[in-house]
């Protein structure tokens, strides 16, 4: 025992002395995780704020309280400019368009029941109709909710309606605008009524709906991000570091003859794979548990089940100790090993789900990628990850994946009797 021990020990020594051995072990699949974490995430929690420049060319208490409920509606990242500054942000596409508060803005607002509407201009690209759609749209909600501010308090509805009486009295009189001062009569009327009867305290009596807003606790069913993703992708690609730098060490040690002088030592060939399997298989561990402590702790990576997450640790490490044994033997040199194991590695991650999600796979190539002990890798993660498998569930991915690791470093060691 103390013998694999001792290859082992030296075995990490040398990856740790090596600066390209690091990176790619260590460092890349790091960098992976975190980068496609980050474009899967998208612009980042919630709904992303759309970017507009406002020009208040109208100035008054009434322009002045709808911009500020768009700065409050959340929707909007807002910045007051003059008109010609807005037109130039919105040209070199700083901001995606620009609201223009005309003159009588204001003025307009507080006509609820007749006369010309409040007016803004909305500039744009022409070509972003399903921006401008949206906006208009956001634009209206404000407007409504003015109106409904108005509305609702029979203090502001009274001096609307009575303001609108008066202005009525300047205007020529036509059967229109007859029927619009019977209107507003009985609507002052009705409105005083409510005030008598309530002690002038009615509010909310033009509210169109009550709703009673009660909690419901959604299922969670999926990852909870992106990084649930794509830190198990980068694992995967930390283990395949370490399967390429131990397979091509143990080839680098067989034709510089450093392999010859260890087998003149007192170590049989049985104990001298077993250290190097025991080094890969470390390297692996510690991969695995430096990249989710850092998704733990930085990215929100939670493990549904750490014993199931522990036993998918494992059952990855035993099968990729088994494909590096494999990838020691399949050339005579480095460059000739180096070639072949990446020749066979890169499709197998790429049907396995290293490159795209699993989720994101076409059907065939999914049934395809059966054959990849990435997939079953990747699988074993997430299932201890997002996908809340069951010890039953694991069984499948786990075993697949011993069963490959044996397989592969009985052959691999058979054939490096014949070398």
């Amino acid at each position: 025992m103390l013998a694999i021990l001792a290859i082992a020990q030296k075995d990490l020594r040398i990856l740790f002395r090596l600066r390209s051995g690091i990176f790619f072990t260590f460092l890349w699949p790091l960098l992976v995780a975190i980068l496609f974490g980050v474009m899967f995430s998208g612009p980042g929690e919630g709904t992303a704020k759309t970017r507009i420049a406002v020009v208040d060319e109208d100035n008054t208490d009434g322009s002045r309280d709808f911009i500020a409920r768009l700065e409050k509606g959340g929707a909007f990242d807002i910045v007051r400019t003059g008109r010609e500054n807005a037109a130039l942000l919105v040209r070199q596409g700083k901001r995606s368009a620009a609201v223009v508060f005309l003159r009588g803005f204001g003025q307009a607002s507080q006509r609820v029941f007749y006369g010309e509407p409040p007016k803004v201009e909305l500039w744009m690209d022409p070509s972003r109709k399903a921006e401008s759609a949206m906006l208009e749209g956001l634009l209206f909600k404000q407007a409504a909710e003015g109106m409904q501010k108005i509305l609702s308090d029979p203090s502001a509805s009274g001096d609307a309606v009575q303001k609108a009486l008066k202005d009525l009295k300047a205007v020529p009189e036509s059967s229109e605008m007859a029927g619009v001062g019977q209107f507003l009569g009985e609507l002052s009327r009705f409105l005083e009524t409510r005030r008598s009867v309530q002690g002038g305290t009615a509010q909310a009596s033009w509210q169109p709906l009550a709703i009673e807003s009660k909690p419901v606790t959604v299922e969670q069913t999926g990852p909870r991000n992106a990084f649930d993703i794509t830190f198990p992708q980068g694992i995967l690609w930390g283990i395949i570091g370490c399967v390429m730098t131990f397979g091509i060490g143990i080839v680098s040690e067989r034709t510089q003859g450093t392999m010859v002088r260890l087998q003149i030592s007192p170590i049989t060939r049985r104990q001298l794979l077993a250290g190097k399997a025991l080094a890969c298989f470390s390297a692996i561990a510690l991969v695995q548990a430096g990249l989710f402590l850092v998704g733990r702790i930085f990215f929100k990576v939670h493990p549904s089940s750490w014993w199931l997450l522990a036993l998918a640790a494992v059952s990855a490490g035993v099968c990729f100790v088994g494909i590096m044994m494999l990838t020691a033997v399949l050339g005579k040199t480095e460059q000739a090993a180096a070639g072949a194991g990446w020749a066979i590695m890169m499709p197998l991650t790429m049907l396995g789900g290293g490159m795209i999600p699993l989720f994101l796979l076409p059907s065939w190539m999914a049934t395809i990628g059966n054959i990849s002990p990435m997939k079953w890798a990747i699988l074993a993660f997430e299932g201890a990850i997002w996908r809340a498998f069951s010890l039953q569930e694991m069984l499948l991915p786990c075993g697949i994946l011993v069963f490959v690791g044996i397989v592969c470093f009985s052959v691999g060691t058979r054939a490096f009797r014949s070398v």
